[in-house]
């Protein structure tokens, strides 16, 4: 939201800033001139820069009100300014375990089975492999019956289907602690942040940034898979609830650079915005900088960090 007018202050000197074209998308904060000579500051997500102003659309208040409406600002007039983090989603206090849940809305068909407050998962092939989220035993907090009952039972339930005994923890957390003396290590890839944003101000962020290209809908009930530029780049989105869960995000080596994953993103968010999705949540992989830089600079802010561990 602007901020209420400096009612004595005068600035006289502007420019001093390091703003470009650059920080559209990004959140930034301003402060700037007005027409009586005071200065006021205005804090939102740059929508557009032009030869001689820049316009900004403001955050929305703590109680969920909506801003007064985009703020043009004239570069002469600009202060300083500076690109600000992404304000955290409305649900960054959200569990780790109650934001994993939604992860199950990814498959159509997952055996699950309770053990103490961990859940047991399995799940048939996706993309013609096993994916550890669904074939992991969700443990994010102490089990509630016991350690080393928790460690048996998890290697019982992997046992009867032929697979590894695989538990998903956070990373740096008390139960990946306890269960390290148990016979669970980590597997030494697969670490990954959780991230959370808003779906409403994403989509305002890749909007302003998304190259105009043909993009391709199929949809089912409950997802969609986008693909643009005739297979150059895809993306699926799956409604859990009101969460938006975005995943399989990839673009061609050969395409790369030119925008394809923001347009990819940005029709996964239109179409999840459009069901009444609120939420936005993914996983990115630790060593991805480049897809954790893109999320971030759209709005996207590391909730926890999943790590796998292996019974062995």
């Amino acid at each position: 939201m602007p901020a209420t007018p400096e009612p004595h202050a005068r600035e006289t000197s502007t420019g001093r800033h390091a703003l470009g074209p650059h920080v559209v998308g990004q959140r930034i904060v301003v402060r700037h001139l007005l027409p009586d000579g005071r200065a006021t500051d205005v804090l939102g997500t740059c929508t557009a820069w032009g030869e001689d102003s820049l316009t900004i659309d403001p955050d929305r208040a703590r109680d969920g009100t909506p801003g007064e409406g985009p703020v043009t600002v004239r570069l002469a007039d600009v202060v300083t300014g500076k690109p600000v983090p992404p304000r955290a989603s409305v649900r960054s206090r959200v569990p780790a375990q109650e934001v994993e849940e939604h992860v199950a809305a990814l498959w159509s068909s997952v055996t699950t089975e309770p053990l103490g407050r961990w859940l047991l998962r399995a799940s048939p092939p996706h993309g013609g492999r096993l994916r550890r989220r669904g074939n992991s035993a969700l443990a994010m907090e102490a089990p509630a019956i016991g350690w080393a009952d928790a460690a048996h039972g998890v290697r019982r339930f992997y046992d009867a289907i032929d697979q590894q005994p695989l538990v998903q923890v956070q990373l740096g957390s008390d139960v990946e602690r306890v269960l390290a003396p148990l016979g669970f290590t980590p597997m030494g890839d697969g670490d990954a942040h959780a991230q959370l944003a808003s779906v409403a101000r994403a989509l305002r962020s890749v909007r302003s940034v998304a190259p105009e290209v043909v993009a391709e809908l199929d949809e089912s009930p409950g997802s969609a898979v986008v693909t643009v530029g005739g297979g150059a780049a895809t993306g699926r989105g799956v409604l859990s609830g009101d969460w938006l869960l975005v995943e399989s995000l990839a673009v061609d080596p050969t395409e790369r650079r030119r925008g394809l994953a923001t347009a990819v993103l940005a029709e996964v968010l239109d179409w999840g915005a459009a069901l009444g999705a609120t939420t936005a949540l993914l996983h990115v992989e630790t060593p991805n900088a480049g897809a954790i830089a893109l999320y971030e600079r759209h709005g996207f802010v590391t909730h926890h960090t999943n790590r796998y561990l292996v019974g062995r």
